[in-house]
């Protein structure tokens, strides 16, 4: 797999696996990091089945445009693996496939192995791994404002 078309990201996040885990998982966290400072996902957009074969689909919004991202969640290791298809071209049958693997580094820390295979040209996937970079910085800023108390 690791020849395929793609990247591979590993992020390090002070927050229990768990609570890294809930960010990928419930709807109103996903949505909250997940468009970065000038798109939003709008929750009543979500439609969000996290369950091996669950869809999921949602509207980011933001400059004017919409644009519509859908998939299906492949494999869902609570708190630990979530493997899920993704696509901005709804209807398209083009699917990347992503892979978030948390793992507990004691310490109320959690390392996040990230990867995004398809088919796409080498430049799409360095603009893909830049905005899921934005997405992971919003992450972390989430939990360490949760972690202040600031929820």
């Amino acid at each position: 797999m690791a020849d395929e078309p793609g990247f591979d990201m590993t992020w390090t996040f002070d927050a229990s696996r768990e609570e890294v885990w809930r960010e990928w998982t419930e709807p109103k966290r996903f949505a909250d990091w997940y468009g970065g400072q000038n798109f939003g996902v709008p929750l009543e957009t979500m439609s969000w089945d996290v369950r091996q074969g669950g869809k999921w689909s949602f509207v980011m919004t933001g400059d004017g445009r919409e644009i519509h991202w859908d998939g299906e969640f492949i494999e869902v290791t609570e708190p630990e693996r979530l493997v899920f298809t993704v696509s901005d071209r709804p209807g398209a049958d083009a699917y990347e496939l992503c892979t978030v693997l948390l793992t507990d580094l004691g310490d109320g820390r959690t390392e996040m192995h990230f990867t995004q295979r398809g088919s796409l040209p080498p430049e799409v996937y360095e603009r893909a791994e830049d905005g899921w970079s934005g997405f992971f910085t919003r992450i972390a800023e989430r939990l360490a404002n949760q972690k202040g108390g600031d929820s």
